[in-house]
């Protein structure tokens, strides 16, 4: 037999793969919404065959195999049906308290300004790098938010969040909605520049730093603990709260609730 001549796949290393829901659009077209076979070297794990197929770790909600829950570090075998399904939205149902804290990649500033605008713990630094955004998660236990889906399928990334929506407002109802974040929120809580948490303070604290109209008009102040900005309830802050109540109820509605409107 010549070099040249291609060897036939033997049909004891295929793998039957079948990818529900969102996780298709990390697929090539052709394996979209069809269960497809994939050959598999000896000893590859469910996580290395499934990041190589293009999906990340963190999207993977629930493995069955040949019917049966399985971890990503179990070892496929020849033959095997493998049916891979993402996490579930829980909308209204609110995460275990306390919420979990967020780090969002260099892209991501007006996903990370709504999170924290509606009180969540959101690191941001458009001059970030991935090792440093990684090192961060991992040490502060935060969950990574990208559109990146090569830094998600990084080994010490344990817990992340691809953002398909391409919009911030999009982009926050879809975290809001799939992490259950929703009853959490606690909006005017943090610094929307820094992420800090704010304090009320008396007029007195702040008179030098307001503005002669504004402390003619308002009584009620917050302060940042970190950069010292000030906050009051201005017009400005009615149209901030009238747009995070907005997607506050559409994180908690079904997505086929929106529909029907």
């Amino acid at each position: 037999m010549s070099d040249a001549t291609p060897v036939p796949l033997s049909p004891a290393r295929l793998v039957s793969f079948r990818f529900h829901g969102e996780l298709a659009a990390f697929l090539a077209p052709a394996r979209r919404d069809r269960i497809f076979e994939v050959r598999c070297a000896a000893g590859s794990s469910l996580k290395h065959v499934i990041e190589a197929l293009g999906v990340p770790h963190t999207e993977v909600g629930r493995v069955l195999v040949d019917g049966r829950p399985a971890p990503l570090e179990r070892r496929l075998c020849p033959g095997e049906r493998v049916s891979v399904h993402p996490h579930a939205a829980r909308c209204g149902k609110p995460c275990p308290s306390p919420p979990p804290r967020l780090i969002a990649d260099a892209h991501l500033g007006g996903l990370a300004r709504l999170l924290r605008l509606a009180g969540f713990d959101t690191l941001y630094d458009n001059h970030i790098d991935d090792a440093t955004l990684v090192a961060t998660a991992v040490r502060e236990r935060r969950v990574v938010l990208t559109r990146d889906r090569e830094l998600l399928k990084r080994r010490d990334v344990a817990e992340g969040c691809f953002v398909h929506a391409l919009e911030p407002a999009r982009q926050a109802v879809e975290i809001l909605r799939r992490l259950g974040l929703a009853g959490h929120a606690r909006p005017f809580s943090r610094c929307l520049e820094c992420n800090a948490a704010l304090h009320e303070v008396s007029p007195a604290a702040v008179v030098q730093r307001l503005p002669p109209a504004v402390r003619a008009r308002h009584t009620h102040f917050s302060a940042c603990a970190g950069c010292g900005r000030v906050y009051w309830e201005g017009s400005h802050w009615q149209r901030l709260r009238a747009r995070i109540d907005a997607l506050l109820a559409q994180a908690r509605a079904a997505p086929q609730d929106e529909a029907a409107d």
